[in-house]
């Protein structure tokens, strides 16, 4: 029989019926005149979120749009909060990185990764006679369930994962000759896995951003001198010491961050991997998406990949000491197929959404050879090891990167079934382009956050041309098995490959400017990179130079840029790194360490919302084509959201 009876769903189809009838979707033969047939969708088919109504919602966005004018268009309905600042708090997966086993969705407990059935509502569609009664019948090979009702209301039942239910109907309307409808429905619930970095995790983008206070806070500078001081904006909240003579407690200051929905990581729900798992789930009716999102910002092949590495935060809410360590992201997809085989004999993991390489060659030391400029922070940097040249970057291309990329490959072909088409490598797309591929001019502006940020012009650009005719070229090679990448096997050794994006970023560089970005922005991001008070007996109570608080600043908000500036970085998430050694662990927040690092540790020179999305509309037709999710089964009406449109960008 079908696990859980009619009734209680049947009990509520009338609440349901104006919801569900005014969702954006278009079945083939749904349309007045057609031919009556019995259509249905899966319910909050995407799996992560615990509630429906979250789901609908990007449904709704989604209507005749792309991934970016979906988001755009959240951006602007939030304005500017971001539509993952509630949502962050009604997953499957909690604060803490740990699946809940089981998870509540919808007042069902479901097990997350092996549901035993999924959520559908079934309807006869067509030309249905006004006040025809259906007599519905499901089986699924246990015996059929019966029920009897109008039939402009719709059936919401649970069918079984991995078995065929045989939906049909008997039409009767007044004396005509009684119809019978008949389809089979089967759910296809599929598995993604996220790897990779921090282009992967959502970096940059916290899902519930900082709040801003529209006073100062000091940091020191790492002269040491009594004047060696400035002030930026406080946290929201935050009643401690804000003076740099008044320190106050780390676990003080931190109740008052930013939220990810795992901090060790910077895992965000705008992640292009996260965007891409939730648009299959949006435009293909007949499947549910469980998502398991592993990636770790700052992961490298050897540590994240394939062995541990270094937390980026604690997770909310801990005290005292913290882990700071995060688990080996394959040995944790490893255990969790294993764990689901055990109880699913038959479950696979379908597609892997990759993107790793940046930090194998060095590339946040790159982006700090460019952007810290004063000669003080550049040697003490250099000594510590923060900084990274081009050629040093061109050596690990050229002597790690490759032999990494085999050891990667071995560790991920048993988890695809030895076809590693089924892992979509994803590129990274040159931050440092607009006006059509020109690299940006260098400057203070967006870097002004910290007075010893400037871009240096002639190392952007050197940096800039190396990306493009060196790094991106070779990582293409080393997915594809071409460009002499060491293959066993270049048939099952390929990935699937996605670049399309790159283009789009072209025109949406780090120094892109619209007169349509954000007023704020436009008011107090000066160009000339003098953004933030110099004075710090005024700065103390109004930092902006442009007279306007802080807190006005909006994350979520269409911009020009779809890379995020320092400036950014330091106003939507100002990250203190507590995963760092602990005897690189200052004990004072006002300290010159923390000052450089809280601008970059956001997010700095990383995609915004709005990059992430324009990154999933190149990766859904690879991640569609790979699954097969266009190709019909016999016997089975099809269900889909209209093709995507190609998105509005700015």
């Amino acid at each position: 029989m079908i696990p859980v009876s009619l009734r209680p769903f049947l009990a509520g189809a009338l609440l349901l019926a104006g919801l569900l009838t005014a969702l954006p979707l278009e079945r083939a033969a749904a349309q007045d005149g057609g031919a009556m047939q019995i259509s249905w969708e899966v319910r909050n088919r995407f799996r992560l979120f615990r509630e429906e109504r979250d789901f609908l919602l990007h449904v709704e966005n989604a209507r005749n749009r792309s991934i970016l004018a979906a988001e755009q268009s959240l951006e602007i309905q939030s304005e500017g909060r971001g539509w993952a600042r509630n949502m962050v708090n009604r997953l499957c997966i909690d604060l803490q990185g740990r699946v809940n086993q089981p998870c509540t969705r919808d007042n069902v407990k479901e097990n997350y990764i092996t549901p035993i059935d999924h959520p559908i509502t079934v309807r006869l569609t067509g030309a249905v006679p006004v006040g025809a009664t259906c007599a519905w019948s499901f089986d699924d090979g246990d015996g059929p369930q019966a029920s009897t009702f109008d039939c402009a209301e719709p059936v919401n039942l649970r069918v079984r994962y991995g078995k065929q239910t045989v939906a049909s109907v008997d039409v009767s309307s007044g004396s005509d000759p009684t119809q019978r409808i008949q389809t089979e429905i089967q759910v296809r619930d599929i598995f993604i896995a996220g790897l990779g970095d921090s282009i992967a995790s959502g970096e940059g983008n916290p899902d519930r951003a900082l709040a801003l206070s529209d006073e100062g806070f000091c940091f020191r500078s790492y002269l040491g001198t009594a004047g060696a001081q400035y002030y930026r904006p406080s946290r929201a909240g935050f009643k401690g010491g804000r003076a740099c003579e008044a320190p106050d407690t780390l676990a003080n200051w931190q109740r008052y961050g930013a939220l990810w929905f795992n901090s060790p990581c910077h895992r965000s729900l705008y992640s292009y991997q996260t965007r891409t798992a939730l648009a299959l789930a949006v435009r293909y009716t007949h499947i549910a998406v469980t998502y398991l999102p592993l990636a770790c910002t700052g992961a490298s092949i050897s540590d994240g990949l394939l062995g541990s590495q270094r937390a980026r935060e604690c997770p909310p809410g801990k005290s005292g000491s913290c882990q700071t360590s995060v688990s080996a992201q394959v040995a944790e997809l490893r255990e969790a197929l294993t764990a689901a085989k055990k109880r699913q004999p038959d479950r696979t993991l379908d597609l892997v959404l990759l993107s790793i390489g940046a930090n194998d060659v060095y590339f946040s030391g790159l982006v700090a050879d460019v952007i810290v400029d004063t000669a003080t922070e550049r040697a003490l940097f250099r000594r510590s090891g923060v900084m990274a040249s081009v050629d040093d970057s061109r050596d690990a291309l050229a002597r790690e990167l490759p032999q990494n990329f085999v050891k990667l490959r071995e560790a991920l072909k048993p988890l695809v079934g030895g076809d590693l088409s089924h892992v979509v490598y994803v590129s990274y797309a040159n931050p440092a382009l607009a006006d059509g591929g020109v690299p940006c001019r260098g400057g203070r502006a967006g870097f002004d956050i910290h007075p010893s940020f400037s871009a240096d012009p002639q190392r952007l650009a050197h940096v800039s041309t190396f990306v493009d005719t060196e790094f991106l070229p070779q990582l293409k090679g080393l997915a594809t098995c071409t460009r002499g990448a060491l293959c066993r096997d270049p048939e099952s050794d390929r990935m699937t490959f996605v670049d399309a994006h790159q283009a789009a970023f072209a025109d949406h560089g780090f120094c892109a400017h619209s007169g349509n970005d954000p007023e704020f922005d436009r008011a107090c991001f000066a160009e000339n990179g003098q953004s933030f008070n110099p004075d710090i007996v005024t700065a103390a109570s109004q930092p902006m130079l442009c007279g306007r608080g802080a807190s006005e600043y909006r994350a979520y908000l269409p911009r020009a840029r779809w890379i995020r500036d320092a400036n950014d970085s330091y106003f939507a998430a100002m990250t203190y790194p507590q995963g760092l050694p602990a005897a690189s662990q200052p004990t004072d927040i006002h300290d010159a360490t923390w000052g450089v690092l809280s601008a970059v540790y956001g997010g700095a020179v990383h995609p915004s919302a709005e990059g992430h999305a324009a990154m999933a509309d190149a990766t859904l037709p690879a991640a569609s084509a790979v699954l097969g999710l266009d190709a019909v089964p016999p016997g089975v009406t099809r269900g889909f959201l209209p093709q995507l449109l190609p998105g509005a960008q700015q």
